[in-house]
């Protein structure tokens, strides 16, 4: 789950801190939900300015990967949908989180290996540049994966 305090850069206002409640600790710090972002702007809206640019550009990157998949919240984090989710993306304390990990392709596999967290998710340190070429290469396989499983469960696929 993202991190929602201000040790990862996220603004509070007082729409936001009105509804907060405190949940499971985890490894990080202490974590802080509040109301569900309604779509990606609110999301990336409510961190400072120098995480908002990084999830911008993990955005556009993303979007350029699959021009045709929605933007959603899931799991109160920002997702590309095409017949399924195709990725979700997080601002962390210290590094942005991407979803979900990558199987089949294993030049893939070796290029995120480097950002590999304990459960295959990809964590990319925000000390550090964010290798978007890689994020593209990642969107744009897993793209190819949805549009197969699409395919094999016989729906209308458009690429």
């Amino acid at each position: 789950m993202a991190l929602r305090g201000s040790d990862c850069g996220r603004r509070s206002s007082s729409k936001t801190l009105g509804r907060a409640s405190l949940i499971a600790h985890n490894s990080e710090s202490m974590s802080i939900t509040r109301s569900k972002p309604s779509d990606i702007d609110e999301y990336i809206s409510a961190f400072s300015p120098e995480v908002q640019a990084v999830l911008q550009q993990v955005r556009q990157v993303v979007r350029s990967a699959a021009p045709d998949a929605q933007e959603v919240i899931s799991y109160q984090m920002p997702a590309l949908r095409q017949h399924g989710v195709l990725v979700y993306f997080a601002a962390f304390k210290n590094h942005i989180g991407f979803y979900p990990p990558v199987r089949g392709d294993s030049r893939l596999e070796k290029a995120a290996a480097p950002y590999a967290g304990e459960n295959g998710n990809l964590r990319f340190p925000l000390d550090q540049p964010i290798p978007f070429e890689l994020i593209k290469r990642l969107t744009a396989f897993r793209l190819k994966q949805d549009l197969a499983n699409a395919a094999a469960k016989g729906k209308k696929v458009r690429p």
